[in-house]
């Protein structure tokens, strides 16, 4: 008896799983979604407390909840990329990573005369860090790295996907104050590079989220530099920076020092060397296509 064929999907069907178009649909779903929550939490006032921190852990579970949902509803996926039996350890995993490597670079700043410790401040502004952190680690690495470095890998190839996402991130942060075109293209080399190859590395987002996160907390709570050009937040230690803006990185913070960068950079470099070699790059959709 011959086995029966599988149904060729329709047309339509063809359009809404091609990459581009799960691209724009679930940049726009998720990006929408978080944005509408922050704005009603921000309406109708979260406080600076605890509530603080929950609302922004609501928002970012919000975000989550949507991407799931596209996934599953819109792209016929399971969900692979954010599971929660790996959370316990790949979360954990990804907050070590970014706050031990933005204590190593400020330790290397701090040596070089770049900023000193000048006292301790107490807790702090610690929930609107907290807060501050779960929502930019969550939703922009669901954006950047779950819809778009994804997406674009799907159409144009790893090496093309991860060049255009990190390029992106950093020049979406032009618009923040202090920013200049150099602490855009720090952005882009430290943040795209280390997180976009966090994400390669096991094609899940909980270890890219942690490292996004804690880098956030821990520059802003910890060490009271400016998170992307902010304000001075209100953090554990009293800390004064002192020296050129290529080493204390100036009005945007310790992000647009050159120290920064190599430091960050070259951790992305390393756990990139590894997706390699593990066979983690993928071609263009072409080469797929002219394999068939």
């Amino acid at each position: 008896m011959d086995e029966p064929q599988a149904t060729k999907p329709g047309v339509l069907r063809r359009i809404i799983a091609f990459p581009l178009t799960l691209l724009i649909v679930e940049f726009l779903a998720v990006g929408f979604a978080a944005s509408l929550a922050s704005a009603l939490l921000m309406r109708f006032g979260v406080g600076d407390g605890v509530i603080n921190f929950l609302g922004g852990l609501v928002v970012a579970l919000l975000a989550i909840a949507i991407y799931l949902a596209c996934r599953r509803w819109i792209e016929r996926r399971a969900n692979d990329e954010m599971p929660a039996a790996v959370l316990p350890r790949e979360l954990p995993l990804g907050l070590l990573i970014g706050a031990g490597l933005f204590t190593l670079m400020t330790s290397i700043v701090a040596v070089m005369g770049g900023i000193s410790i000048t006292g301790i401040n107490g807790m702090g502004a610690i929930w609107a860090m907290l807060a501050m952190a779960v929502t930019s680690g969550t939703i922009e690495e669901i954006l950047f790295r779950g819809v778009l470095l994804r997406h674009i890998e799907s159409m144009l190839g790893t090496w093309a996907a991860l060049f255009i996402t990190s390029a992106l991130f950093g020049l979406a942060h032009l618009a923040n104050p202090g920013a200049s075109l150099f602490a855009a293209f720090a952005i882009a080399m430290e943040a795209g590079i280390l997180l976009g190859a966090a994400y390669l590395w096991q094609r899940r987002l909980w270890v890219p989220i942690g490292i996004h996160a804690a880098w956030n907390f821990t520059q802003g709570w910890v060490f009271s530099v400016p998170v992307s050009g902010g304000d001075m937040p209100d953090g554990l230690l009293i800390t004064s920076r002192e020296g050129p803006d290529w080493l204390t990185g100036g009005a945007f913070g310790l992000e647009a020092s050159v120290i920064a960068m190599a430091v960050a950079t070259g951790a992305g470099l390393a756990l990139l060397y590894r997706v390699a070699k593990q066979g983690g790059i993928r071609p263009p959709m072409w080469v797929f296509r002219r394999k068939i």
